[in-house]
């Protein structure tokens, strides 16, 4: 190790960023862990949304009102009941912004950047999630036996709930992407 902390026939520059590269430790260990982690986490909910993107709600919608509303009822239902789903759902977030943060102080700059904006896409997921897409499912619940009144209702779920996921769907999809940048400059960052 030369005087001013470098070693010898190592780059003491980051290649990605030409900042002085900082060392790996145990902070930049677990960035690369929960990176990878949360880019499947990320991956998977992505994959949800474009799946009823692309196929369920183009299915449902060809059901009469009562059947729509029962069968996204019960969708709904097993989401919401389903334990490794909401796990998945929400670690996506803390594992995201955790690797972020741990980045960020490990002085991998350039790696917590896209981690970062993967963390902020993904919060606008939730924040749509729980500002528009539950109040929608529990509006579609309180109709599902009440055919007259289920056409209005469903016409709104139609229109609000299926844009909004198409949203969600292109946030989780920029927050993937990021999430794959930040990995693959995490593995040139810590590579020496």
């Amino acid at each position: 190790m030369n005087p001013d902390g470098a070693v010898p026939g190592q780059d003491p520059h980051d290649r990605a960023t030409g900042e002085p590269a900082p060392a790996a430790g145990g902070g930049a260990r677990a960035a690369g862990v929960l990176l990878g982690l949360s880019t499947v986490l990320v991956g998977l909910m992505a994959g949800l949304f474009f799946a009823f993107d692309v196929s369920v709600m183009p299915g449902l919608a060809r059901l009469d009102d009562a059947a729509y509303v029962t069968a996204m009822d019960r969708f709904n239902a097993a989401i919401d009941g389903n334990g490794l789903f909401g796990s998945v759902f929400v670690l996506a977030l803390l594992t995201t912004a955790a690797a972020a943060l741990l980045s960020l102080r490990a002085g991998h700059r350039a790696v917590a950047l896209p981690a970062g904006v993967a963390a902020v896409a993904y919060l606008a997921v939730l924040v749509i999630t729980f500002a528009v897409n539950i109040p929608l499912n529990d509006e579609l619940a309180d109709a599902v036996g009440v055919a007259q009144s289920a056409g209005p209702v469903v016409d709104r779920f139609k229109g609000t709930w299926v844009t909004t996921n198409i949203l969600r769907t292109l946030l989780s999809t920029l927050a993937l992407v990021a999430l794959v940048r930040a990995l693959l400059l995490h593995g040139r960052a810590t590579a020496r």
